[in-house]
């Protein structure tokens, strides 16, 4: 028999390929999963996006658990524990930085699929369809009570002369804009870890991205798939397989993960 694991699972590049706009769960990935589940083990998402963007992989694979927003936010047993929002005080610093520089931008105050913005260039400079958009004249920080990410349109290498970004959690995922958002998984790991009263060893976690890194601490077994980084790639423990390569089939194959609990 084998021994009970707790498995956290990247989405974008480690459970669904295609990238945006053309996400799609290889088949092998679906399959894996679920002899996974019939083998005992607690799987749960951990993502960098906002919960109510990722909740519907929730569903769509058959998950009651996610760590969300880059480790900020807890979902368990589908329901929303809640989510910690960013530095107040360090987002209203960045809007300002912005508004000097004339850059477009935008914040998200609320847990939904919508950006607001104070006007129309952000959507001009990125023809994003990642998620909605909504202007709001005369936006503000100060007016929310929470702010869980923030945006920024601008070409690399331009972030790095954002002064206000040294103080804050950014990455580029797409070219015409930069995310400011949490990057600490690990804490979120920890949270669900302690809330089941698990051992952190017995964690095993799956990525490909910058925003990965955060994860893939000593605590725990580090898997990355064979479209990741280099930089996570050298950090793992094992490196598998691309995403659609059947990457996350193989490696729990290799790791006896399709075997009965204990």
């Amino acid at each position: 028999m084998a021994k009970k694991r707790y498995l956290f699972f990247d989405i974008d590049g480690t459970l669904a390929a295609g990238g945006y706009g053309n996400t799609y769960i290889p088949e092998s990935t679906k399959i894996a999963l679920e002899k996974l589940r019939q083998a005992g083990h607690f799987l749960c998402i951990c993502t960098g996006r906002a919960q109510a963007l990722a909740v519907s992989f929730l569903e769509e694979l058959g998950f009651d658990n996610m760590v969300s927003d880059g480790g900020y936010g807890i979902t368990i047993d589908r329901k929303l524990l809640g989510i910690r929002p960013l530095d107040k005080d360090k987002i209203i610093a960045f809007v300002n930085e912005c508004k000097e520089k004339n850059l477009p931008w935008g914040i998200q105050p609320e847990n939904s699929n919508v950006r607001f913005v104070p006007d129309e260039r952000f959507e001009e400079a990125t023809h994003d369809i990642y998620m909605d958009t909504k202007v709001v004249p005369g936006l503000d920080p100060k007016d929310y009570d929470h702010i869980y990410k923030a945006y920024v349109a601008c070409y690399y290498p331009y972030e790095l002369s954002i002064e206000s970004l040294k103080d804050l959690p950014w990455c580029r995922f797409q070219k015409e804009y930069v995310f400011i958002e949490p990057a600490d998984k690990a804490y979120g790991i920890r949270q669900m870890m302690d809330h089941f009263g698990a051992d952190y060893g017995d964690a095993i976690v799956f990525g490909d991205a910058l925003n990965d890194m955060s994860m893939f601490v000593d605590d725990w077994v580090k898997v990355a798939m064979g479209n990741a980084i280099p930089e996570l790639k050298a950090k793992a423990d094992y490196v598998t397989d691309a995403v659609d390569q059947d990457g996350i089939y193989n490696i729990c194959e290799k790791l006896g993960l399709f075997e009965a609990v204990d």
